[in-house]
């Protein structure tokens, strides 16, 4: 088998791991933080949740693409010509759209106040508000890439 494809294979698998790992464990921690009602713990994970997202779930999608494109490009296949590679690859962006104009967004206004909040002690609503539609959306944009699970794994013709 051909070096380079083992290499960008493993690459692009590297990049799912970081990517969905980082999707479903981030929105535990911060659902879990909420839960706390303690201002001091959300806080923490609010930031948290900005920083690792930042890093892993921007740097996994980084190599998803690369890899994948790669790996594409090495073997003459033109991905919106392969049904499971389009679907995957159209997935896969739903699901960071939703992450660049929704749930970062969001993140970053929460992640502000939080550090508010978290030397006076006082929750606003509005944070609540902002973490059910970072849940509600979250959960959207983390279930798009699950289903891309099935198309990259079992490439239905």
């Amino acid at each position: 088998m051909d070096k380079a494809y083992l290499w960008l294979k493993s690459l692009h698998l590297l990049g799912v791991i970081l990517f969905l790992g980082n999707i479903i464990i981030t929105g535990w921690w911060k659902v879990m933080a909420d839960r706390t009602l303690n201002p001091q713990i959300i806080a923490f994970a609010q930031r948290q949740v900005t920083v690792t997202d930042f890093i892993f779930t921007a740097g996994g999608a980084a190599l998803v693409l690369a890899a994948g494109w790669g790996n594409a490009a090495l073997h003459g296949m033109n991905i919106f010509q392969i049904r499971w590679m389009s679907w995957g690859f159209w997935l896969f962006n739903a699901s960071g759209l939703i992450w660049i104009t929704i749930l970062i967004p969001l993140q970053i206004k929460q992640a502000r106040m939080a550090r508010s909040f978290a030397s006076d002690g006082q929750i606003p609503q509005e944070y609540w508000a902002m973490s059910k539609q970072w849940v509600i959306w979250g959960t959207i944009a983390t279930l798009l890439p699950v289903v891309n699970l099935y198309w990259m794994v079992f490439k239905p013709a």
